[in-house]
């Protein structure tokens, strides 16, 4: 099992807080993917929380069932990890020739991960010399706690497929939305059911990771009880209506905009983060996944907010799909960065 690294013919699976995401590309980064399998399958929040064992067996069986659903052969897995449960970070460790580099670091990446290594699983990936000190090469760290990596392990293999690759999230993302040939660093924000990750990208490589507590859930109760109205309605008040002032008089503008506002301050304060970590390192764009994207109005409420050009990120763009599947994807597409990210690993 490879934390990080490439795999061989595989399938990715992205399990969220309210659906299940299957895919299964062809091709290569080099000359472009195709979507060969796919499948969305909604399930129940309490189901992606039960860790109790008929809890385990029960998503499980809905994960059989949705690669069955979606025609997949292989058994072979590359899984994403939820950014709560990982802890990944960029480090700088001295310049070395690249078999000595791999080789010291082995004894040093315990220094990087916050807990005993007994209880942990770890990988690195080297990124290259660092965009400060060429004397410096930056490495990507990140961790799971072995319970909770043998315990996924356990519940997948019990159905009879293989995990060959785990991968926290939001690298995942990161992949499948990043801008081809940016000068300029890019912000990627996934605002998910819970929480919202970020990735700053800079020079077509992670430079930071962080998890932002609250999400979409958070402005559904808050417009829930602001209008007296059912969380269902709130769901639907805020996709219709999201931050446009003009709609019904503003209120839903309002709530939004009390718990968004600290949102984007937390955008701002990963902005002054990285730019004082790289000097040179320019935050040329911000892209939206998830609710964010789903949101009227939320990447021009950002832009303003930041001063930053915000838009609507595309992880289908480097994915070659048809009409069929096109149409089949229409309601759902801008929920699939993670699995198409998992999808799109190097086998190098």
């Amino acid at each position: 099992m490879n934390l990080l690294h490439g795999v061989g013919d595989f399938f990715s699976l992205d399990i969220g807080t309210n659906s299940m995401r299957i895919v299964q590309l062809s091709g290569s980064s080099q000359h472009g993917w195709t979507l060969q399998k796919y499948a969305y399958v909604p399930i129940d929040q309490r189901l992606a929380q039960d860790s109790s064992d008929l809890g385990k067996k029960r998503l499980g069986e809905a994960i059989l069932g949705a690669v069955n659903q979606a025609g997949i052969k292989t058994k072979n897995i590359a899984l994403g990890l939820p950014a709560g449960k990982t802890f990944t970070s960029i480090v700088e460790t001295e310049t070395l020739p690249e078999k000595e580099l791999k080789k010291s670091f082995k004894y040093e990446i315990d220094k990087y991960v916050p807990m005993a290594m007994s209880d942990a699983k770890a990988d690195y990936v080297v990124l290259g010399l660092s965009p400060n000190d060429p004397a410096k090469t930056e490495i990507l760290v990140s961790s799971v706690a072995k319970d909770y990596a043998e315990s996924t392990m356990e519940m997948i293999e019990k159905t009879g497929l293989n995990i060959v690759a785990m991968e926290p999230e939001p690298l995942a993302m990161a992949r499948s939305l990043s801008i081809p040939g940016a000068i300029d660093a890019t912000m990627i924000v996934d605002f998910g059911e819970k929480s919202t990750d970020l990735v700053i990208t800079y020079k077509g490589q992670p430079r930071l990771v962080r998890s932002i507590p609250g999400g979409f859930g958070v402005l559904t109760k808050a417009v829930a009880s602001g209008l007296n109205v059912r969380e269902d309605q709130a769901y639907q008040f805020i996709l219709k209506f999201g931050l446009d002032e003009n709609q019904v008089e503003g209120q839903v503008f309002k709530i939004l905009n009390s718990h968004l506002d600290n949102f984007a301050s937390e955008l701002a304060k990963s902005v002054r983060f990285f730019q004082t970590k790289y000097i040179n390192g320019k935050i040329g764009g911000i892209v939206l996944s998830g609710y964010a994207s789903m949101i009227p109005l939320f990447a021009e409420y950002i832009e303003a907010k930041t001063n930053i050009p915000t838009m609507k990120g595309n992880p289908w763009q480097f994915v070659r799909t048809t009409e069929d599947q096109q149409r089949a994807l229409m309601n759902v597409a801008s929920e699939f960065a993670v699995a198409i990210g998992l999808s799109e690993r190097s086998n190098d």
